[in-house]
């Protein structure tokens, strides 16, 4: 029994501190939620296309405030978000394995000056 424990709990933490992968996208920031009925997560997309063909969608932890406070300010804005993404899914941090770290307001490529 202290095995299985032992290892889930190894497990949880290699999935929580070891990023699978990182990095940066841009788009326009088109949702950000405080969702859920058990575990209330924040949520959010990120549009890549023109006319919003490719969604991007991330969660950000609830001890990122600078993150959320940013992300709500910049809400329809074009921005650039640095992620990290885990192995997978922890329902109690958000719906998605891509976690925000950093969020920077940009300039569309797609307005011309």
């Amino acid at each position: 029994m202290l095995s299985i424990v032992l290892l889930s709990t190894l497990y949880l933490v290699f999935i929580y501190f070891v990023p699978y992968s990182e990095g940066v996208r841009s788009g326009e920031l088109i949702k950000i939620s405080h969702k859920g009925v058990i575990f209330k997560t924040w949520e959010g997309e990120l549009s890549q296309g023109i006319s919003g063909a490719q969604i991007f969608k991330f969660s950000v932890e609830d001890s990122r405030k600078d993150v959320l406070k940013k992300l709500e300010s910049y809400q329809g804005h074009y921005v650039k978000v640095s992620y990290k993404e885990r192995f997978t899914k922890l329902i109690w941090l958000g719906d998605t394995k891509y976690f925000i770290t950093d969020v920077t307001k940009e300039v569309s490529p797609h307005k011309q000056n």
